[in-house]
């Protein structure tokens, strides 16, 4: 039986929350439009956020690193190369979050934050919202 990974973090084109369900062993995200429910494959929603995350996370994979290093209070050589393996194979660590999901209350806390993912009724990915942290200027 398949997971809706990002449960409670899908929203449509008109900023309403989308529900998931099981369709037999499927979990779709239903998107209802004109009254009609939309029943999209969860599993292709995800997987195109799963594979926007992985963009990013290449993308700034030096700056994510040096974060992480910060975060665990670490600036040695062996937490350097950890942390860059880690970030290396980040796709293959995400395809385990398909077995597992994301614990509820680590969804909570996210939608909290802002984060939000915006479908249309074909289950394309619209956009994503992703919090954002305040600058120390800011603050």
């Amino acid at each position: 039986m398949s997971k809706a990974v990002f449960e409670g973090l899908i929203f449509d084109l008109g900023d309403t929350p989308v529900a998931s369900s099981q369709v037999g062993a499927d979990a779709t995200y239903v998107v209802v439009e004109d009254g009609f429910a939309y029943h999209v494959d969860a599993h292709r929603v995800d997987e195109q956020v799963m594979a926007r995350f992985a963009g990013q996370v290449q993308e700034n994979r030096d700056l994510i690193g040096e974060g992480m290093m910060k975060m665990l209070g670490k600036d040695d050589l062996f937490t350097k190369v950890s942390v860059d393996r880690a970030l290396k194979n980040f796709s293959q660590q995400a395809a385990k979050i398909y077995e597992t999901g994301i614990p509820q209350e680590t969804r909570a806390y996210l939608g909290m934050l802002g984060f939000r993912i915006i479908i249309d009724r074909h289950g394309d990915v619209q956009r994503i919202d992703m919090p954002t942290q305040a600058s120390d200027e800011e603050g």
